[in-house]
């Protein structure tokens, strides 16, 4: 993730939550906000109910590489977050990577 940023203080999730929108679909949900910056933030969520910390985070991998390989398509300036529900603990890699260019096209984060 050459052009992304980790997302990690407990108040700039906060901050993401009440003041962003967000849209979800089977396996994910996101949550984005502004940040007026050159560069995304980005920021992971898998609750317990997920699974065992093996599944959460493979779960975390798989999004993450989903996102790194989609990234130069996705617009700059922006905090996001994005929270695996729990039917993606038996998903696959291609179907967590639908559902991220799902959601990303959903918000209109999509540029050729």
């Amino acid at each position: 993730m050459k052009e992304t940023f980790s997302l990690k203080k407990n108040q700039d999730f906060k901050l993401v939550y009440k003041r962003g929108k967000s849209f979800g679909n089977r396996l994910l949900v996101i949550y984005y906000l502004p940040n007026e910056k050159d560069y995304n933030n980005l920021g992971l969520s898998v609750s317990k109910k997920v699974g065992n910390s093996v599944t959460r985070n493979r779960i975390k991998r798989l999004i993450k590489e989903s996102y790194r390989l989609n990234e130069k398509n996705i617009k700059k300036g922006y905090n996001i977050i994005i929270i695996a529900r729990v039917r993606s603990s038996d998903a696959d890699f291609k179907s967590i990577e639908k559902a991220l260019v799902h959601l990303i096209r959903k918000v209109n984060f999509w540029q050729e």
